[in-house]
């Protein structure tokens, strides 16, 4: 078993780090996404990277909601 990536070799440290940057991504993502016009949960998808920059090229061609002009 030595040498083999494991899912959980993280360890406590290692999990809390991931989760504060998982919060750094998302909660920005949650807050801009309705004032694209655009449902917050979609934050989520945020997590990862390739999604993330597709959601920030839609936000900004997008424009602002319609609600918000």
């Amino acid at each position: 078993m030595q040498g083999e990536a494991h899912y959980f070799a993280f360890g406590l440290s290692g999990w809390l780090v991931w989760l504060i940057g998982a919060a750094l991504v998302v909660v920005p993502f949650w807050k801009l996404l309705p004032r694209s016009g655009m449902p917050s949960w979609l934050a989520l998808f945020a997590l990862f990277p390739p999604v993330s920059i597709i959601l920030l090229w839609v936000m900004a061609f997008r424009g602002p909601a319609r609600e918000n002009l």
